[in-house]
Order: C-alpha cells, then structure tokens, then sequence
C-alpha cells in the first residue's frame, strides 16, 4: 500500500526536463520533482537518472486527482538507498566539503568522532547549495520578465 512517508521502490518510466515518472507496486505511478532529485542544482535530470533505473522514493503527498509526488533525496537521507548493485542506487550527491584523505590530515571518519561533523557540514553545503541555486533560478526568471 502506497502511503505518504512510506519509502517505495519503483522503475524510472520517462524523463522530462521537470523530472521523472517512476512504476510503483500496485500500478500505481509517481512523479519525482526535479527539486527532489539530488541535493545540489540539477540542470538535466538525465544526469542522476535513467529510464529503467530502480529507485528507492519517499512519498511526499498523494493529490486528490491521485498524483503522487515522489522525493529520491529524501528517501536517501532516510537511508532507502539499498546496498545492491549501483544500478539500485540513488545518485549520490556530490559535496565539495569533503576533506581530502592525505595522511597529514587524517581520515574523514576517524575514531575521534569526526564523523558526525562532517555529516553536518555535508548536510549544510547540499542546503546552501540548493538554496543558491533557487535564488540564481528565480533572478535569472526575473531579468528575463524584464527583458520582455
């Protein structure tokens, strides 16, 4: 049973340049917003994903028409990415803030608890650079209006 929260997994069906339709059970289909892709900005869905790619979703909210609104980042944060092959996984996002493995500098997750820190700073730069992406999207939609 499709529920809102629930982690799905489902098949890619189509890609449009707003995101991408995914199979759920019970032949039941979703949409995955291209804001609930990945963490980072995402010029081209075709990027994170393919048609006939197995996906691990959350559902946000069901419509009263029936439309399903499907988050891949979300479910990835709840830990719906399954450990299988890479054709199962949900694209990672890639994050600057990693500090490199050299050993003057240690390991990322050393025992000392590092772990945790870097998670937070991981988690801070994807949402700082999602909203930069936002506002860039909406000031380049305004100076378009404008040009009108």
């Amino acid at each position: 049973m499709i529920e809102i929260g629930s982690i799905q997994e489902g098949k890619v069906t189509g890609i449009m340049n707003f995101g991408a339709f995914v199979a759920l059970p019970g032949g039941k289909s979703g949409l995955i917003h291209i804001s609930e892709i990945a963490h980072t900005f995402v010029k081209d869905v075709h990027d994170h994903l393919q048609v006939g790619q197995l996906v691990k979703v959350k559902v946000l909210d069901i419509n009263e028409q029936g439309k399903i609104n499907l988050s891949l980042k979300q479910a990835a944060e709840e830990g719906g990415a399954p450990d299988g092959g890479d054709e199962l996984r949900a694209p990672a996002p890639s994050a600057p803030s990693a500090r490199p493995r050299s050993p003057e500098m240690g390991e990322v997750a050393g025992p000392s608890g590092d772990a945790s820190f870097e998670e937070k700073l991981k988690r801070f730069m994807q949402t700082s650079d999602s909203k930069n992406a936002d506002k860039r999207r909406n000031t380049e939609r305004k100076q378009h209006a404008r040009r009108r």
